[in-house]
This record gives C-alpha cells, sequence and structure tokens, in this order.
C-alpha cells in the first residue's frame, strides 16, 4: 500500500490548507506570496507527475470516505489490498471534492480529478461528491452543483468527463456510493436525498459503458446498527471500511475472473 506521500499531504492539508483556502476564497488569489510561489510550484509541479510504482495495477483515489484509517492501515484501499493480495496505490485526501478552484491545494489533490497518476491502471477506484453538496451547497439548493458534477442523464459533468479519462486509458472504474447512516441522527442526515440524486446519476453513467462498475453502499447498513460509523456518524469506522473494502475488492473479482 502506498502511503508515505499521503499521510504528508493530509498532515501538511490539516496544518495549512484551511487557512490559506479562507484568504484565496475571500480574495480570489492566491493567498501565497510572490516570494514562495516559485517554491511552491515545484511542489506542485511534483505531485501532478509523480507515477505509479511498478506492478501495482489498481489506484485508489476519493474524499475522506476513502481515506479514512489510511494511518493505521485499515482503510477501504486496505482492505481491498488484503482481500486480492496484490498492492493498491492510494492517493485519496480528506476533504477532497469533485468540483473545487482553489489552485495550489487543488493541484496537489483537493480536487479529485488532480489525484490521478500516470500509470498502466488496470482499475481505478473512486468515490467524491458528498463534500460538493454538503459544505458546497448545504444539501438544499443544489441543483446546478449537482448538475456542474453530473447530468440527470449521466452523460455530461466533471465526473463523467473524469471517468471516460479513466476509461480511455484503458482502466476499469469502479465508483463508490457513500454509507447511508442506520436511522440514526447524522450530520449528513439531510443530505440523504440529495445524495441519492447524486447516487442515481452515475449508476446511469454506469448503465452506459460496461467498464464503469457503481459500487452501492445504500444496503450495507442494517437499520439501527451504527457500528459501521465512527462516532461522527459519518465516516466509516474499521469495520465499515473493511466490508465496503470487500464489496469492491468482490467486483473487481469478479471482473477479472470473467475476462
Amino acid at each position: 500500500m502506498r502511503a508515505p506521500f499521503t499521510l504528508i499531504l493530509t498532515l501538511f492539508m490539516a496544518a495549512t490548507f484551511f487557512v490559506a483556502g479562507c484568504a484565496e476564497t475571500t480574495s480570489g488569489a492566491n493567498p501565497v506570496g510572490a516570494a514562495k510561489a516559485p517554491q511552491e510550484e515545484v511542489v506542485t509541479k511534483n505531485v501532478v507527475e509523480e507515477v505509479e510504482p511498478q506492478g501495482t495495477r489498481i489506484l485508489a483515489m476519493g474524499d475522506s470516505m476513502m481515506a479514512w484509517h489510511t494511518f493505521t492501515g485499515q482503510s477501504i484501499p486496505h482492505t481491498i489490498e488484503a482481500v486480492l493480495g496484490e498492492p493498491v496505490y492510494n492517493t485519496a485526501i480528506s476533504g477532497a471534492k469533485i468540483t473545487y478552484k482553489l489552485p495550489l491545494s487543488g493541484a496537489m489533490g483537493m480536487r479529485i480529478e488532480n489525484q490521478y497518476r500516470k500509470g498502466e491502471w488496470d482499475w481505478v477506484v473512486l468515490n467524491g461528491g458528498g463534500n460538493d453538496l454538503w459544505l458546497g451547497c448545504g444539501c438544499g439548493k443544489c441543483a446546478g452543483k449537482m448538475n456542474k458534477m453530473i447530468s440527470e442523464d449521466g452523460k455530461r459533468g466533471v465526473i463523467p468527463m473524469m471517468v471516460q479519462k479513466y476509461r480511455h486509458a484503458g482502466a476499469q472504474v469502479a465508483w463508490v456510493g457513500y454509507l447511508r447512516s442506520p436511522g440514526a441522527w447524522s450530520p449528513v442526515e439531510g443530505c440523504r436525498d440529495t445524495g441519492n440524486e447524486l447516487e442515481q446519476r452515475i449508476n446511469k453513467l454506469a448503465a452506459i459503458d460496461p467498464g464503469v462498475h457503481y459500487v452501492s453502499l445504500a444496503d450495507l447498513v442494517p437499520n439501527g446498527d451504527r457500528s459501521f460509523h465512527t462516532f461522527d456518524m459519518i465516516h466509516p469506522s474499521i469495520k465499515g471500511s473493511r466490508e465496503i473494502g470487500k464489496r469492491v475488492a468482490s467486483v473487481i473479482a469478479a471482473h477479472d475472473a470473467a475476462r
């Protein structure tokens, strides 16, 4: 499991991103001083041009759901790795979005599309969109945000364009849905209908292209069972990450066996 860069970047983001991000959002300009700009351009270039390690054919990307428990080696990608018995290259970052405007942090992976690494991947496993809806429009008036990510028919938007880029590069794409709350209060409970709409559109995208596999988690959590979530009732627990990873691994294994 590729982890060092993800750990360093996540810690860096936690320490500096949110302060810089607020300044950049307010001013509309890069908050970094001119004297530091050349140094940061070098950092961005190195991140973007990072390529896959040899012998790895599965890339994992996304937001905190995919990154959760990375520090302890018990994330969703870690489970995929353990079940399939092969390495998974994980570039997921907590807080990442599908639509993201800040240039520096976006290039470093806060924009999910920029987490992609050059390589001859057989599989790209990813998720996203939750932060766009929850933080971007409060899961309320989200029609514009939703359509920017993916149209109602699943054919247009940032998500279809991103997915098709990976498909054209030769990879199968496994898009992983989000956990549902188990009938208990959650900070994102109000996002249920909006999140369902997003995943219905992604499912339509998957129906168009047999190389896109939508991995739904809508039926994973039994009603009243809080054990699939951490205490915040947003992110997966270790058990939740394990069960999600097993579901994704089964999709990969079934497709590979049928080839």
